[in-house]
């Protein structure tokens, strides 16, 4: 059997098209006969309504399932590189993913915010995300406060899981590479009943490091269950649970701009920590019905919690550090903490969408309501040397950090609580003007509430705010071969804590606009979006400038971003698909502010932390025959320009790289193929995020992997 890739891009209204590639087997039988076996399968997407992604007016890109197949690409941060305008920020010791969209990351003491079929799953600590249960990822430009609430005027992304099928199909395959990588993922979908599907998918992984004594234990199994009560009615449940070990590693020390060195294998933590523990398990239910040719409800149901837990040696930072002064050049200080952080986070949502003509129009209407309570625990020990003082008793050589010190008894810094809650309604109508002309017009309302208390001080802080966030936009298509849009939208995102005199913070607002063309041949080998967008922020919180306030902050700051984004996906012949994903980021402070962590004046104009100026992925895929067996090969060049290692020092600058990842397959069978991958072809080495000088973290140098699956 000869199996050809043919490769589309079709966009379902109103969902998410989850088999963006159909397979064509051409089987020779007794008749000569070929057989075509397309299979498309849907789920309605919340806070979509029934608008197709091409008539709505912003930049969204989509990263299948399959992309992530052919690269090798198995966890969450590494498969957003593909995409345009995302930068890596902060992971907070390697123990969360962490993004910046179009410049703007928001909290920086908090993960990357990110949705899974709708609901949030960013506002815990659960770890770093895998793939193994992912269909597809939307990355969705600009401010998405109009409908799904709180969010960063840059860009939402949402995570589509893989659903219950009611055909058997599935696969495991297990993957060896480079520092003693062991993995296993497996995948199975079938019926149970004419009305009953399961699905489950998981994978367990035990790796090392190129990092010195650094190595990761990863379980993670989803679960699902997908049952119609009738031709229009549906229920889904997905359980997802991780169960991820791993040390807390802030990177190497830079001194003197000097990059290279001090080696990057080098770890300045202590393996008598032990791992950090991460468990996270979460619960959706999700209701689908349609009312009738027209109108559609859903309903969903969303409950996660989350626990972080661990020991950590850590570089420190500020007057605490002796490798920057004189006699001491060699001699890094170290702190020692312990965390245990723990999260839960109940969501619902209730959605009507449908379409309706009025005054010889269509109305492709979506409305909603949504509500979740949300709360984090955290305690936290710390030791560290006194301010200013020459004292080494928990030191390491910055070159050959030597290991089994004895660890310091540690004190309470913090023992508080925060409990979040929020009930906002949303609204929103797409008017079909003409054939080619479309408005859309949204606005969401937004109550929300937070308590915060800490054990240790008594500080007990409560705030309430309101939000409203409106959206407007137009979309003319032109042709069927290219559709013009523009937009305009305002966000918010709630600021916690309080000023000096006790008083809520206002939140953080922001307004975004946006304009492009999103085009197609006509035969759609070649299908692109050109953005130009420009956000600005208000009500960032600074430190308090009066010199009274020492120590506490003010809603002050503003910052703003404008650029362009190019996506393109284009058919070079029958067998040869190319993408191309860059953008030009231009993210700074519009005000002279002084750093609430820092002290330290921070100028109007200043970049922003770990955001470059130029990014850009071109991956190149060929399909083809060896020795009459499918296969695959290809390429992905990834660059990403210089940014800001961090903000108290405007000439520390993480240099620019360049990396080349080449992969490829080979079907033995028709269920057994071997993929392998080099990511890093060239061994650049390279420093893919910062938050200081003292915690810069390289990155992973050259890695090859190689991996057996049986499908079926």
């Amino acid at each position: 059997m000869i199996t050809k890739r043919i490769l589309t891009k079709s966009v379902l209204a109103g969902a998410v098209s989850v088999a963006l590639s159909s397979t064509v087997n051409a089987q020779t039988s007794n008749e000569q006969q070929d057989v075509e076996q397309i299979e498309v399968v849907q789920q309605r997407q919340a806070y979509r309504g029934d608008v197709p992604l091409k008539s709505m007016p912003q930049n969204i890109d989509v990263v299948s399932a399959e992309l992530l197949d052919d690269l090798g690409v198995n966890d969450f941060q590494n498969a957003l590189d593909f995409t345009s305008g995302i930068a890596r920020q902060n992971s907070f010791g390697g123990m969360w993913d962490s993004f910046a969209i179009r410049g703007f990351a928001g909290d920086e003491n908090l993960p990357g915010g990110y949705l899974v079929n709708g609901f949030s799953a960013g506002r815990g600590y659960s770890g770093r995300r895998e793939t193994s249960n992912i269909q597809s990822i939307e990355v969705i430009k600009g401010p998405g406060s109009a409908l799904f609430g709180r969010s960063e005027p840059g860009g939402t992304i949402n995570i589509i899981t893989k659903k219950p099928q009611f055909s058997e199909e599935g696969y495991i395959q297990a993957t060896i590479g480079s520092y003693d990588l062991y993995r296993v993922e497996g995948d199975y979908t079938n019926a149970i009943t004419k009305d009953l599907a399961f699905r489950v998918n998981g994978a367990y992984e035990d790796a090392g490091s190129f990092r010195d004594t650094v190595e990761t234990n990863k379980l993670s199994i989803s679960p699902s269950f997908h049952y119609n009560f009738s031709a229009d009615t549906s229920l889904v449940y997905e359980l997802e649970y991780l169960d991820q070990e791993l040390p807390f590693d802030r990177g190497i020390i830079v001194t003197n701009y000097e990059f290279g060195d001090v080696p990057i294998e080098t770890y300045y933590g202590e393996p008598a920590d032990g791992p950090t523990q991460i468990d996270a398990t979460g619960h959706q239910l999700t209701f689908q019905h349609k009312l009738n040719d027209n109108w559609n409800f859903l309903a969903g149901l969303s409950y996660r919690e989350s626990s972080f837990e661990g020991y950590s040696s850590e570089v420190e930072l500020g007057g605490r550090q002796l490798v920057t002064e004189e006699g001491f050049e060699e001699t890094v200080n170290r702190r020692r903490l312990y965390r245990n952080y723990e999260s839960e986070d109940l969501a619902g949502r209730l959605e009507f969408s449908g379409t309706v003509d009025l005054a010889g129009m269509a109305h492709h209407i979506l409305i909603g309501a949504d509500a979740y309570e949300y709360t984090l625990d955290i305690t936290q020990d710390r030791w560290r040397v006194a301010w200013g003082v020459n004292d080494t008793t928990y030191s390491v050589n910055k070159y050959n950090p030597v290991y089994g010190q004895a660890l310091p008894e540690l004190s309470p810094v913090r023992f508080d609580t925060e409990d979040q809650s929020s009930v906002g309604i949303y609204f929103q109508d797409q008017i079909d003007v003409t054939e080619k002309f479309k408005i859309q017009g949204g606005i969401r309302f937004d109550d929300f509430d937070q308590d915060f208390e800490s054990f240790l001080t008594g500080q007990v802080t409560s705030q309430s705010q309101t939000a409203t966030s409106p959206r407007v936009g137009l979309v003319y298509e032109a042709s069927e071969l290219y559709t013009l849009y523009a937009s305009y939208s305002e966000g918010f995102r709630p600021n916690s804590g309080s000023n000096f005199d006790g008083e809520t913070f206002e939140p953080e607002e922001s307004k975004s606009y946006e304009a492009g063309v999103k085009f197609n041949t006509a035969d759609e080998g070649i299908t692109g979006t050109v953005a130009f967008f420009r956000a600005e922020k208000s009500n960032v919180l600074a430190a308090d400038p009066n010199p009274e306030h020492s120590g506490f902050s003010d809603t002050i700051g503003e910052a703003e971003s404008q650029g362009v984004e190019v996506d393109l996906t284009a058919m070079l012949g029958d067998n040869t698909m190319v993408t191309v994903a860059y953008a030009y980021v231009d993210a700074t402070t519009s005000n002279a502010i002084v750093n609430a962590d820092w002290g330290v004046e921070i100028p109007a104009g200043t970049q922003l932390l770990n955001i470059p100026k130029n990014k850009l992925n071109v991956t190149a895929i060929h399909y083809l025959d060896i020795a009459g067996k499918e296969s695959k090969l290809g390429a992905s060049v990834s660059y990403v320009d210089d940014r800001p290692g961090e903000l108290i020092d405007p000439n520390y600058v993480l240099p620019s790289y360049t990396t080349v990842r080449i992969f490829g397959s080979v079907n033995l069978t028709d269920a057994l193929s071997i993929n392998a991958d080099i990511e890093n072809l060239f061994d650049e080495e390279y420093y893919a995020s910062s938050y200081s000088a003292m915690w810069t973290m390289p990155g992973n140098p050259r890695q090859a992997k190689l991996s057996v699956k049986y499908a079926f």
